[in-house]
């Protein structure tokens, strides 16, 4: 079944971009030889992205100039933008502008998915309204070992700890991946579980 995922690299404690709005702290950790991201997206049919995440990596990977550089990195799977106001497109890749209400442009993202994933790729603001209408599956995290004290939080929504259960550890370079079900997934994992258990024999 296709899921909606929040796939992110984040500090020790918990934020994705520094008080400058920079990763430059991030670039500095040794990401080894195996390429998590190219395996999450290859399962990828729709994403989203918040005006400020579209704006850096625009920047970021001079896009503007070099637009191959986008479709190198996601090919022709739609992007939809979320903003309140004018951003420059990406020349001839398949980007939306959008605002309003998140659940009506998931159920498009939905269809255009195919049967794949849809990734919300930050940032935490987007995401929380995401979460908030109960559209958010997963959580997939990469931890890298910095501590910035300051900066762009990973998530601005709440979620119990009934809300998530953790399905996935690896290790890769100097990142720690977890991965967390989250919402009714989540909480049917954790029924699934104690169902398992009270099938189990007694001990002796």
């Amino acid at each position: 079944m296709a899921k909606t995922q929040y796939y992110t690299a984040t500090s020790i404690d918990g934020f994705i971009a520094d008080e400058r709005n920079s990763l430059d702290w991030l670039f500095e950790v040794d990401e080894g030889t195996q390429n998590p991201f190219g395996e999450f997206f290859s399962g990828v049919g729709a994403f989203a992205m918040g005006a400020t995440t579209y704006e850096w990596v625009l920047e970021n990977d001079n896009l503007l100039e070099e637009p191959q550089n986008w479709h190198d990195m996601y090919g022709d799977v739609p992007c939809w933008v979320f903003t309140h106001r004018d951003l420059p497109p990406v020349p001839d890749a398949n980007v939306f502008m959008i605002s309003g209400d998140v659940r009506r442009v998931h159920e498009a993202m939905l269809v255009a998915a195919q049967g794949k994933n849809v990734w919300l790729a930050g940032g935490g603001d987007l995401v929380a309204q995401f979460a908030a209408e109960g559209l958010l599956d997963e959580i997939i995290l990469g931890i890298a070992p910095a501590v910035l004290g300051s900066g762009t939080p990973l998530l601005k929504h709440r979620l119990r700890v009934d809300e998530m259960i953790l399905t996935g550890v690896r290790e890769v370079g100097q990142f720690a991946y977890l991965t967390y079900a989250v919402g009714d997934v989540a909480r049917l994992g954790r029924h699934l579980a104690a169902e398992t258990v009270t099938l189990l024999p007694a001990p002796y």
